[in-house]
């Protein structure tokens, strides 16, 4: 007997997202029928789904903690963990069971896709068996999208990778950052697994097909996927099929025909739903453009940070005598508020804008370096030309009585006596001779200029002096707010023209390594603490 290829009855995959008001806690609560109270938002969630339930289960990897076998216990957690108000919770797939499958087998054919796609990859699953008795028996399976180390505790989903050159170097930036991007820590929400998840329930749902001799099979490819805009049919199944070949009309041929009918309509109004597409496609990117807004809402200001900086400077002084503290405290305040003051003028409220304007104004110190030091070699020509003129003119005759004497004991004599001035003239004719394309010199014209330049060179240094002390306030900012940001937000900027010291880079490696280690010891008390709450 050949087989008979059968379209997948359902198979949706979606994210559970705080940024559209969903959470864990309640889908786990919606699919398990069970009630649970949701740690975030302070509400319980129930959904009475005692006459469809059929089972309901929590299946973990090896390494993750016992507790998660508890519904509330995990969902929470996993809320706690994504902390973000856009970030993506859970991962939930619907799938519908072949009712040619028998319903006893349900259970052992959803465990073991979930244990062979999901369990084994690091991921816990939560899933619910739901059966109304109206022929559409189907699984809600909720999965778990931050992967656990070995001691079952929550991983990054993502973490910082540097870029290499050819040479296998990291490239540093003109701001004097190292280029980097992030990758995630696992593929889980990489496109192709919603490919292979499909396939894996189609495998293992013709598995049991062929154990229990049925002819049927699940084609993987839905109207979906072959891009195919229609309703697709409910399967008949043998008994089905053999009656309405029969003339017997049934409620699932007499449903399939009003699919029918409805796909027939949708093909007379496909050209209206073309003509919205440009509208639409205009509200996502004010969607996007809006969303993109709120996230640089999000970030920290720089008044923010500098208030938790001085926080941490008087936290510092818990041992100074109250007369030291007062005078560290009143120092402190006068350079953060003189510092809040200029970024007020310069409107500079986040780190990212105080890090453009410092490569700015770096950029610019640079340009004016390089203009003072032209100037001044410049002036520097002009100064030596200047004198080699003077000393040509001056000892000119010194070298011609010099040239005239014929006798070598008067010449040596002479020199000797004239060394000097003989020395000068011939340096000075020496350079003329070098020279002789830019000649002839203008005294005049040349004093002209160097005076000029002269001006020029002492606005020019007021204005570089100018610049340098708002860079010194900047670097001051950035100095004060790398003590209260993550260690991978840091930066150090170092003079203009100059690489940041290898002291100043290793003071914040050694500082963020601290704060790990922190970080850590606190874990214990403050997972005791959340263990008491509950």
């Amino acid at each position: 007997m050949g087989v008979m290829p059968i379209p997948c009855p359902h198979f949706k995959i979606t994210i559970v997202k705080r940024s559209q008001g969903q959470s864990a806690v309640a889908g786990a609560a919606y699919q398990s029928g069970e009630r649970l109270f949701s740690e975030y938002d302070q509400k319980t969630k129930f959904y009475n789904k005692k006459k469809e339930l059929v089972h309901a289960e929590i299946m973990l990897p090896s390494h993750a903690p016992p507790g998660y076998a508890d519904r509330a216990t995990l969902w929470n957690a996993v809320e706690a963990v994504e902390n973000q108000w856009n970030s993506q919770l859970a991962r939930r797939i619907v799938l519908a069971f072949p009712v040619e499958v028998p319903k006893e087998q349900y259970l052992p054919m959803l465990k073991e896709f979930c244990n062979e796609q999901f369990v084994s990859k690091g991921m816990i699953a939560d899933f619910a068996i739901h059966d109304k008795g109206d022929g559409n028996p189907h699984a809600h399976i909720l999965l778990t999208m931050r992967a656990m180390d070995e001691q079952g505790k929550w991983l990054p989903k993502s973490r910082k990778v540097y870029d290499l050159d050819e040479n296998g170097e990291r490239i540093r930036l003109a701001s004097g950052r190292w280029k980097s991007h992030k990758e995630d820590t696992v593929d889980w929400n990489d496109q192709k697994y919603g490919e292979i998840w499909r396939r894996g329930w189609a495998d293992t749902a013709n598995r049991y097909l062929e154990a229990i001799g049925s002819p049927e099979r699940l084609n993987l490819k839905s109207y979906e996927r072959q891009g195919i805009d229609k309703i697709p049919t409910v399967h008949m199944g043998p008994a089905v099929s053999y009656l309405e070949r029969k003339g017997i009309q049934t409620n699932i041929g007499n449903l399939n025909r009003d699919i029918k009918a409805a796909n027939s309509l949708m093909q007379s109004i496909r050209q209206m739903v073309r003509s919205l597409k440009g509208w639409l496609s205009g509200l996502k990117e004010k969607k996007a453009a809006l969303l993109e807004a709120l996230e640089q809402a999000k970030e920290p200001t720089i008044p923010e940070l500098l208030s938790r900086y001085l926080d941490m400077r008087s936290e510092e002084r818990t041992g100074w005598t109250s007369k030291g503290k007062l005078k560290g405290t009143v120092g402190d305040f006068n350079k953060v508020m003189e510092a809040l003051d200029f970024l007020r003028q310069k409107e500079i409220s986040t780190v990212e804008s105080l890090d453009a304007y410092l490569d700015k104004v770096s950029g610019e110190i640079l340009s004016a370096k390089t203009d003072i030091r032209k100037s001044e070699r410049r002036i520097k020509a002009i100064d030596t030309t200047l004198s080699h003129i003077a000393n040509h003119g001056a000892y000119k005759e010194v070298y011609k009585k010099y040239a005239s004497i014929g006798w070598k004991t008067r010449k040596e004599k002479f020199a000797a006596e004239h060394r000097e001035e003989l020395d000068a003239y011939l340096a000075a004719k020496r350079f003329f001779k070098g020279h002789q394309e830019e000649l002839p010199y203008d005294t005049k014209e040349l004093k002209k200029e160097r005076e000029q330049l002269s001006g020029e060179l002492s606005e020019k240094n007021e204005g570089l002096q100018a610049v340098q002390e708002d860079m010194k306030l900047l670097r001051d900012v950035r100095y004060w707010i790398n003590h209260v940001l993550p260690p991978d937000q840091r930066r150090v900027v170092p003079e203009p023209g100059k690489k940041p010291s290898i002291n100043e880079q290793l003071s914040w490696k050694i500082e963020g390594v601290k704060q790990r280690e922190e970080q850590k010891r606190q874990q214990p008390h403050r997972q005791q603490k959340q263990d008491m709450e509950l």
